[in-house]
């Protein structure tokens, strides 16, 4: 495994096993499994209601939990100092362990300033070994860095061969912070896994489509945490370390940058709306 580090000196495998959209019971199977094939980065948050299924397969593993690097979230609902302060002590009682390897604030949504203050107290305390934030886009991550005391170690954005954040990437390396992909198969749109630019560089080195476009992140320094329940595809994503993308491979990944997320526009008022009406967020 390949570990990129954090601006605190903290190593953090640069590839990972995400767990979105899975129950407690398919979390604990597929962390369990996961683990066993080789990850050791973990990403969960408090909003998947699944914390409780990766603290049990981190318990039972039989990996000491020093080798394991496990992430989670403030959701937004648990927003401000005092919110955020309850609601990472429940996170640690679920996730069954006495710190977090990384924390993020999962939207820029609601009291950030609270939940980042709450952050900041538990990094110096030792419950956190890093902070972060997570769908931070420029304006919001500026506000953010400008007027707090540590910055973020890390920002976790949709990040695919369709949304590349290279402008983005740049602005986050100035303040130290490292880029970490959300959804790197870009969720199956744009016919990805038929896509012809992709399918003859992977002919090429012998690889499937989904390695290729990890390869591209990883080979980008850009963390990632592909998601799969079956363990045949676990060992799939993670079997990338055994070749490299040419010169010519990347620059033409590249040309596949549309700067389009496919999940939600975080700049789009109606985006928005929608997402907090899908959540149910809010007062109204």
């Amino acid at each position: 495994m390949k570990f990129i580090t954090l601006s605190n000196g903290v190593k953090m495998p640069i590839l990972g096993y995400g767990t979105f959209t899975m129950s407690n019971d398919e979390t604990e199977r597929c962390v369990t499994e996961a683990i066993q094939v080789g990850y050791r980065l973990i990403d969960t948050a408090q909003a998947y209601r699944n914390e409780e299924g990766v603290g049990n397969a981190i318990v039972k593993c039989g990996v000491s939990r020093e080798e394991l690097f496990i992430t989670t979230k403030i959701w937004v609902e648990n927003a401000g100092y005092e919110k955020a302060k309850r609601s990472l002590e429940e996170s640690l009682k679920k996730l069954q362990t006495e710190y977090i390897d990384l924390v993020l604030i999962h939207q820029a949504f609601n009291d950030y300033y609270g939940t980042w203050k709450a952050l900041e107290e538990a990094y110096k305390s030792g419950k956190v070994r890093a902070i972060g934030v997570s769908n931070f886009y420029p304006d919001r991550f500026m506000d953010l860095v400008t007027f707090s005391e540590i910055n973020p170690m890390i920002n976790q954005l949709e990040t695919h061969v369709f949304q590349q954040h290279k402008n983005d990437k740049k602005f986050l390396e100035k303040y130290g912070t490292k880029l970490e992909a959300w959804a790197p198969f870009a969720r199956g749109s744009h016919g990805i896994f038929e896509n012809e630019v992709l399918m003859q560089i992977a002919k090429q080195h012998n690889k499937t489509i989904g390695q290729v476009a990890l390869r591209f992140l990883i080979q980008n320094g850009i963390i990632a945490i592909p998601k799969s329940v079956h363990k045949n595809r676990m060992e799939e994503n993670l079997n990338i370390f055994d070749f490299s993308l040419s010169n010519e491979n990347i620059k033409k990944i590249e040309e596949l940058d549309l700067g389009e997320n496919v999940f939600m526009d975080h700049e789009n008022a109606e985006d928005i709306e929608r997402f907090f009406k899908m959540f149910k967020i809010g007062n109204k």
